[in-house]
């Protein structure tokens, strides 16, 4: 008796859960599709190698030289820079002082006492 023949006749089953489909994954500069080989992480976004720049000087960022601050990222000198020029973070990045942001809270405060 030839088994081969019985063999050949059966097909492999796969499993269908298994999918080569998956999630799209979007760059969070340009929003375009980014593929595997291009794809870099960074405070859990993803970003294109190539879209992953400094918001002040735009220059091209890796993992080890970067700075992060409230979702914007910037190069090491550039940070250091922003920084020392008003001596904290949120005016030297363009934002309101919490300071002024407590003042505001508290005169409003008073303003509401009885």
């Amino acid at each position: 008796m030839d088994t081969r023949s019985n063999t050949e006749d059966k097909s492999v089953q796969r499993s269908k859960s298994f999918s080569f489909k998956t999630q799209k994954e979007v760059c969070a500069t340009c929003e375009k599709t980014v593929y595997p080989m291009e794809r870099l992480v960074a405070n859990n976004l993803v970003f294109h190698s190539a879209c992953f720049c400094c918001k002040h000087c735009k220059a091209k960022l890796s993992l080890g030289s970067f700075a992060a601050l409230q979702g914007e990222f910037y190069c090491k000198p550039h940070f250091q820079q922003l920084f020392k020029s008003k001596g904290n973070y949120d005016e030297g990045f363009g934002r309101k002082q919490h300071k002024e942001l407590w003042a505001s809270k508290e005169s409003d405060n008073i303003t509401k006492s009885p």
